[in-house]
């Protein structure tokens, strides 16, 4: 029999918009696998960093049990990376999740609540440095596309939830069907977690200095 996990996907206002549906698009290729859930502040649409506006089916607090917690990154985590209330209701609601994960700067909040303490984690890799400042005690990773420690899975930023959702689908499903989700959207991922041409680019390998516009989100 098939086993279907609830994935349950955190949207906030500025939330990047891929990072949410780089990953909802592998997921809803296998919905025998997968059910989606987006929650919101409230019931009303939440914007994106984008300006996309969506609408969630149901208020964090009034939000059903998940198998699969799923934080995105974008500009929006530099507001709520302090606000304790949230905090407080993410450490608690992913406490029972058989998965923990996080696309981009989803990885500070995840850290912010304390989920990522004695756990090895990436982030984004413009934002690496301020990312990194939160949590007690992480183990940062700066070379890594994602990382998978125990129930903790964390990508690098943006398109890289993408690798590391194909992998998760691979881990909880099978390698068959995580290649059937890539085929389907004709996606070619990059199945090596160590790849990171971007930690580089972005002055964390030592020698190396940073080449970008701006931080990432």
């Amino acid at each position: 029999m098939v086993e279907n996990r609830t994935v349950a996907v955190v949207l906030f206002e500025g939330f990047e918009v891929l990072d949410v549906f780089g990953p909802v698009e592998l997921l809803s290729v296998l919905p025998d696998h997968f059910t989606i859930v987006m929650l919101g502040p409230t019931g009303e649409p939440v914007a994106s960093h984008q300006g996309t506006r969506i609408v969630p089916d149901t208020a964090c607090t009034a939000a059903p049990a998940a198998d699969i917690v799923l934080v995105p990154g974008g500009f929006g985590t530099r507001r709520l990376v302090t606000e304790e209330g949230f905090l407080t209701w993410l450490r608690e609601y992913c406490a029972d999740a058989e998965v923990v994960a996080s696309v981009c700067t989803g990885s500070a909040l995840l850290a912010a609540a304390g989920l990522l303490d004695g756990h090895r984690a990436t982030t984004n890799k413009r934002a690496y440095r301020w990312a990194t400042g939160f949590g007690s005690d992480v183990d940062w990773q700066p070379v890594a596309r994602w990382v998978e420690d125990g129930s903790r899975w964390t990508s690098s930023g943006v398109a890289a939830g993408m690798d590391m959702t194909a992998a998760l689908i691979a881990s909880l499903t099978s390698p068959e069907q995580a290649r059937e989700a890539c085929d389907f959207v004709e996606l070619d991922v990059d199945a090596d977690p160590g790849w990171d041409p971007f930690a580089a680019r972005n002055g964390l390998v030592p020698g190396t200095g940073a080449h970008r516009l701006g931080d990432g989100s």
